[in-house]
C-alpha cells in the first residue's frame, strides 16, 4: 500500500492541489519583494512571487498556528510543574534530495517566518557543516559516500540539536564551504536561543537501527517539532542535477580554488559524463537508499513538477 497515494483509503495524509492549497493563505500578507525572492533562490531552482503566494504564504500561516500551539503548551506545562523552565526553540526539519530545492525553500521560509507581526527570531542551519572533513572521509574510504548518513559526525549533530532544544545559549554549528567542498576548520555559526530554527539537510529524517535491548537511541528527528520533505520524480531531480552541474562548470567551477575546478577544463561531453557518473554512483544511490525512504516520516510534503513549481501538498492528519 502506498500511503502517499491520494486514492489510498488509509493514508495518514490529506492531499491538496497547489491551487486549493493557495486558498489557505487567507489574509497572510506577502512581505517579500521580487528582488528578495530572486536573491534567496538557488541556482536553477526558479521561484517567483507567484509561487510564494501559491505555496509559501499558506505554509507560513500553518506554521504560525503550530508555533502558537506549541507556545501555549509550554505555558501550560510551566504552570503544571510550577517551575521556571526555559522556553525552547521550535525546530523545523527539512529533508529532500540534492538539487530538489531544499535550500531555496528553507531561505524563503526563514524570511517569511521572521516577518510575522510578532517578529520572531528565526535561524537556519544546514547539515553540511556536520559532514566529516575530507581528510577523514578519504582515510575511511568514504569520499564516494559523501552525503550518505555514515559521512556525518552524528554525535556532533545530536549534541547540537540537544543543546538547542535544551535552551542553551550560544550553540555553535560548524560551517561548510561549497567552494572547497569541505568543512571550514575553526569556522562556526553561533545560534543563540532563536524562537524558530530551520534545520535543513539530505538525511535529517533518517532513523537509526533500533536496539534490541530497548535502550533509547536518539534520532535527529526526535528534536523536531515539524518536518518538511521536498519531493519530485526521480527523473526530474536527475535532469535538474545535470543541468546545475553543467551550469556550475561554466561559473563556480572556473574558480581555481574550487574543488571541482578540474571539471571546468573538460569538454562539454566529458563533463556531462562525469555529472552522470556522480548522479548514478552517489546521489541516486543516496536518494533511493536513504532519502526517499524517509519521505513518509514528514509532516508536510511539497511535491514539485517539471518547472520546479509545487503541484501537490500532502499534510499529515492530526
Amino acid at each position: 500500500m502506498d500511503q502517499l497515494a491520494p486514492t489510498v483509503k488509509y493514508s495518514p495524509y490529506r492531499f491538496f492541489s497547489a491551487e486549493r492549497w493557495a486558498g489557505f493563505r487567507a489574509d497572510t500578507p506577502l512581505t517579500l519583494s521580487e528582488d528578495e525572492v530572486q536573491r534567496l533562490s538557488s541556482l536553477y531552482d526558479p521561484i517567483d512571487l507567484d509561487e510564494v503566494r501559491r505555496i509559501y504564504l499558506s505554509m507560513s500561516r500553518l506554521l504560525s498556528a503550530h508555533v502558537e500551539a506549541s507556545q501555549l503548551l509550554y505555558r501550560q506545562r510551566k504552570a503544571f510543574f510550577g517551575d521556571e523552565a526555559t522556553k525552547t526553540p521550535y525546530i523545523i526539519g527539512m529533508a529532500g534530495s540534492v538539487a530538489v530545492g531544499k535550500s531555496t525553500t528553507a531561505r524563503i521560509l526563514k524570511e517569511l517566518l521572521a516577518r510575522w507581526p510578532s517578529t520572531p527570531k528565526v535561524d537556519l542551519v544546514t547539515t553540511d557543516g556536520f559532514l566529516l572533513p575530507n581528510e577523514v572521509l578519504r582515510r575511511e574510504n568514504l569520499m564516494e559516500r559523501k552525503g550518505f548518513p555514515d559521512s556525518y559526525d552524528v554525535g556532533a549533530l545530536l549534541r547540537f540539536l540537544s543543546a538547542i532544544k535544551s535552551g542553551e545559549r550560544d550553540v555553535r554549528a560548524p560551517l561548510y564551504s561549497h567552494l572547497t567542498y569541505d568543512v571550514m576548520p575553526g569556522e562556526y555559526i553561533t545560534i543563540d536561543r532563536p524562537d524558530i530554527l530551520i534545520f535543513e539537510g539530505l538525511n535529517v529524517l533518517q532513523p537509526r537501527d533500533l536496539p534490541k535491548d530497548g535502550k533509547f537511541v536518539p534520532f535527529l528527528s526526535d528534536f523536531f517539532d515539524f518536518s518538511i520533505y521536498i519531493d519530485a520524480d526521480e527523473e526530474l531531480i536527475h535532469a535538474w542535477y545535470i543541468k546545475r552541474f553543467m551550469r556550475l562548470r561554466e561559473t563556480a567551477f572556473r574558480n581555481p580554488e574550487s574543488f571541482f575546478h578540474r571539471y571546468s577544463q573538460l569538454s562539454e561531453e566529458a563533463a556531462r559524463a562525469i555529472a552522470e557518473g556522480l548522479w548514478s554512483n552517489i546521489n541516486l544511490k543516496n536518494l533511493r537508499e536513504n532519502i526517499l525512504p524517509t519521505r513518509p516520516r514528514a509532516d508536510l510534503i511539497l511535491r514539485k513538477g517539471p518547472d520546479h513549481r509545487v503541484v501537490e501538498v500532502a499534510l499529515r492528519k492530526l
